[in-house]
């Protein structure tokens, strides 16, 4: 059975009782990622885009806490598109069909969060080239792994070793630098070695 991102989706993981994430937990990853990629960058975050970004769930919170930072999110769901779009900024396309989108330029902050483990590995391959070439600070990429004890939204979740992860996104030039963040290619060299993750 294929996984339909409508309405329906979004109410049962996002708004029901049975949420995955609640929004305090949702604010606390936000202000982590912009926190890294603005200790690296020496500056505040001034764009951000957010790949499987669903209704934009961190266009909120950015919006609190950094107001002039511009937001785009790519979603592969006609529902969250249609549906928040134009007030959101939010763009369709799958994560391995971005680069048709022909986004210009770098992004301070990337966010990925929960969505490559619904992917295939030759999804993930197409698309993860075009998150390394947007990312100018720090890629936020949240991913569940075979080793962690999953709750919430199983259908069509692939299990996967963290090393498999780790493996990919440092042959793509990223740098681990922190839980879930991802140091760009520019900026690795500007870090020290206790500041990276090894």
């Amino acid at each position: 059975m294929s996984k339909v991102y409508d309405q329906g989706y979004f109410d049962r993981w996002y708004r029901s009782r049975g949420k995955i994430h609640g929004r305090n937990e949702v604010r606390r990853k936000v202000m982590m990622a912009v926190t890294v990629a603005e200790y690296f960058m020496h500056r505040p975050v001034e764009t951000v885009l957010d790949l499987g970004a669903g209704e934009g769930a961190w266009f909120a919170h950015l919006r609190s806490i950094r107001r002039r930072a511009e937001y785009t999110g790519v979603e592969p769901s006609a529902y969250a598109v249609e549906r928040f779009g134009k007030e959101r900024n939010i763009r369709q396309a799958t994560f391995g069909d971005v680069r048709k989108l022909r986004l210009t330029g770098e992004f301070d902050l990337v966010v990925c969060s929960d969505v490559l483990h619904y992917l295939s590995e030759r999804e993930i391959r197409q698309g993860l080239p075009e998150l390394v070439k947007r990312t100018g600070g720090v890629a936020y990429i949240e991913v569940l792994t075979e080793e962690d004890e999953i709750i919430g939204d199983l259908q069509g979740l692939m299990k996967r070793p963290a090393a498999w992860y780790r493996r990919l996104f440092t042959k793509a030039g990223l740098t681990q630098v922190g839980p879930y963040c991802w140091l760009s290619p520019s900026l690795e060299s500007y870090a020290s070695d206790l500041e990276m993750v090894r």
